[in-house]
């Protein structure tokens, strides 16, 4: 069973707050414990960077 997400949809979510978003990491976890059809219908967004790299980069400057 395909679960499908539409940008709009997912835009929408996030302006709400409602949004589910994970890291690549985490995601990899979930789906290990829940299955690929569970979390692909639970998760919203997923990001593949770190934000650290960023503070420190920011300090810097």
């Amino acid at each position: 069973m395909a679960v499908e997400k539409t940008y709009q949809e997912i835009n929408e979510r996030i302006k709400k707050g409602q949004a589910v978003v994970v890291t690549a990491e985490e995601l990899v976890s979930m789906v290990k414990e829940k299955g690929i059809t569970r979390v692909t219908s639970e998760v919203d967004v997923v990001t593949t960077g770190t934000f650290g790299p960023m503070c420190f980069i920011l300090k810097e400057h």
